[in-house]
């Protein structure tokens, strides 16, 4: 049996959990938040939420931690939320945003002007003598993440200098340059 998907979910103050027709709402002080849910039997009582499936199948297995995890991210996001956070390493590498437009200087011939999706803030810390960071906020860690990783792939960092858009904390992988 999952490890992940026997394990239950405790609903926390604040937050309306409903089930109806094979779709969890998930309502929180910060949004509110759907997910599918197929071949796994969820029941939702006395703030509690269990998952089981009816059958050993492997697509079932699957599904069974699955759906749990995704049911408690969508629970941790309304009511904590998810923050990522992008450093520009580089000379000349800025970043500004104006409300939901993020502005990327990041050494190309142009500057990169995104539009993030409401339910993502974002702001641009910029301090001297130190790189530029990126602050990505919202209640969907799906939606965080693949903006994150959008916002990472326009310069991805290199493996000889480090210059590039990376994950602050990320551990990069360096390489030697030419030996001579």
């Amino acid at each position: 049996m999952s490890r992940i998907g026997k394990s239950p979910i405790t609903i926390p103050e604040g937050v309306n959990v409903d089930l109806k027709d094979g779709v969890v709402t998930v309502k929180g002080k910060l949004g509110e938040l759907k997910q599918e849910v197929s071949d796994i039997d969820v029941k939702i009582e006395d703030g509690v939420i269990t998952f089981e499936r009816s059958s050993e199948k492997s697509d079932q297995k699957a599904k069974h931690g699955l759906y749990r995890a995704l049911i408690n991210n969508m629970i941790e996001g309304v009511t904590n939320g998810y923050t990522k956070s992008l450093e520009l390493v580089g000379v000349g590498y800025r970043a500004s945003n104006q409300g939901q437009k993020l502005d990327l200087a990041v050494g190309f011939s142009h500057n990169i002007v995104i539009d993030l999706a409401p339910e993502v803030k974002v702001e641009a810390i910029s301090e001297k003598g130190k790189n530029p960071i990126v602050k990505l906020t919202s209640y969907d860690k799906q939606l965080v993440g693949q903006v994150a990783a959008k916002i990472r792939s326009f310069r991805a960092p290199e493996p000889y200098k480090g210059k590039g858009i990376k994950y602050v904390g990320e551990q990069l992988r360096r390489k030697a340059g030419k030996s001579a």
